[in-house]
């Protein structure tokens, strides 16, 4: 899930940008994602986005982050080829420190791997302290450099904690990688350009034997596929380099031929422990970050109004409770119905839009495989074209506050030869639950009586 999903419903809940009554006919419409809510929310922002203000917030902020996050990358990826020519800075005179490097390489990322764990954990939280040391959290910083404009915009942005924490932690893993390819790069430039010396030397008491037994452990991960790549015991004693007098030993002169041996195993631990164990770490955030998206979707204020809006019915006065106030004494018509069914064949609307018509028969808990709108702003060829695919029983609704006009009674007359039955169906506004006064009804039943077609139905 993406954050330009969770900025543009931010701004299109507080737009509004469609009625209670549209949000149930879009529910309604795209029955493919009915009870995903997730999936709901992502297809209803991309039906309303363009009603958003041109250029999106989104857009916009999502490109000014990835301008900032490039560029603390290169930063990042410098200063790790500045540490790296640093860490193996060779004069000829005496050798590298192979136990600085693999500090840099081994000891660092798993420190701040277990950190990140830590913070992963503690995600949730405002007061994050191993979030807010980390380097990315300081983009947001770097972000009071934007235009006066934009930086406006961004204050209105309101991000959620658990959100914001996850993308400085999903940030502080790719500014660590790139870290560590500019520590490899360095030492495999170091290696192709000079001949360097590796040595080990510390003022710890380790002897040759417990560090080796020390770094096999280390290569487990690769030394059975390279075992070329885990320094020998022969290595580690002829490296083993103890600073005294600024002079080498002459057993270690004697062997320095084979003392950049090392590379190898320095190679690969950047490779495992820096790069491979950081890149997993990173796609652990990346989905992190796409919980924390959804996650955030679901419990952003207006959203849960919003879902109801889309998947629950809205619930029509025109039903059997209220239909005998309906009835008028001085009823002419002769073919009167006073309950729906639950089902019609085909259901048409007068003057209304197939979308209004969906809605209208899920409020009256009426199923049809098929809605038609006709009259209205409809060609007389598209209306025929509706005629010839009817059948069966079909209820056609009509606006019960509108006179009936000789348009409609044409149109009763093309329909019902071919049909086996129409139920004209009055009703009003969706705002007044499509409630139908008396009145209304019986200059529907007058109207009807002077059409007189048998299978032309009146719905009391």
């Amino acid at each position: 899930m993406k954050l330009k999903s969770y900025l543009d419903l931010t701004a299109l809940l507080e737009l509004s940008p469609a009625s209670r009554e549209e949000n149930r006919t879009f529910g309604i419409t795209h029955v493919m994602v009915k009870n995903k809510p997730l999936q709901q929310l992502m297809a209803w922002v991309e039906a309303h986005k363009s009603k958003l203000k041109q250029p999106l917030l989104s857009e916009t902020f999502t490109s000014y982050l990835y301008a900032v996050t490039v560029s603390l990358s290169l930063i990042a990826f410098v200063l790790g080829l500045l540490s790296g020519i640093a860490l193996l800075s060779y004069s000829g005179k005496e050798p590298v420190n192979v136990i600085y490097f693999m500090a840099m390489v081994i000891a660092y990322p798993l420190l701040t791997l277990v950190l990140s764990l830590f913070a992963m954990v503690r995600a949730n939280r405002s007061q994050n302290v191993l979030v807010h040391l980390s380097p990315a959290f300081w983009m947001e910083k770097m972000l009071g450099l934007l235009p006066g404009s934009m930086q406006e915009k961004i204050r209105g942005l309101k991000i959620n904690v658990l959100l914001a924490n996850w993308l400085i932690i999903k940030r502080s893993q790719l500014l660590a990688l790139c870290f560590s390819f500019g520590l490899l790069f360095a030492l495999l430039a170091a290696v192709v350009t000079k001949d360097i010396a590796f040595a080990w030397s510390t003022t710890l008491e380790i002897d040759p034997e417990r560090f080796h037994g020390f770094l096999h452990t280390l290569a487990l991960p690769w030394r059975e596929l390279y075992p070329s790549a885990v320094p020998s015991m022969a290595l580690i004693e002829q490296s083993h380099y103890f600073r005294l007098g600024e002079q080498l030993s002459e057993k270690m002169i004697a062997n320095a031929s084979v003392l950049g041996e090392w590379w190898r195993f320095l190679a690969f631990s950047t490779l495992f422990y820096a790069i491979l164990l950081r890149l997993l770490m990173y796609l652990i955030a990346s989905a992190g970050l796409s919980r924390a998206v959804t996650h955030s979707l679901l419990t952003l204020k207006g959203t849960k109004q919003l879902l109801r809006e889309m998947n629950e019915p809205i619930i029509a006065t025109h039903g059997r409770g209220s239909e005998q106030a309906f009835v008028s004494n001085g009823s002419s018509y002769g073919q009167i119905i006073h309950t729906l069914d639950s089902s019609y064949d085909i259901v048409q609307g007068w003057a209304m839009t197939s979308k209004e018509l969906v809605l209208l028969c899920d409020s009256m808990g009426i199923i049809s495989p098929e809605h038609f709108g006709v009259g209205g702003s409809n060609q007389l060829e598209e209306d025929s074209e509706v005629v010839a695919k009817s059948r069966g029983e079909v209820l056609l609704f009509v606006k019960a506050w509108e006179p009936p006009t000789m348009d409609l009674s044409d149109y009763l007359e093309a329909l019902a030869p071919k049909v086996d039955k129409v139920i004209v169906a009055p009703v009003g506004t969706a705002e007044d639950g499509y409630s139908v006064t008396a009145k209304e009804l019986d200059v529907w039943d007058r109207k009807l009586s002077v059409l007189n077609h048998e299978k032309v139905w009146l719905k009391r």
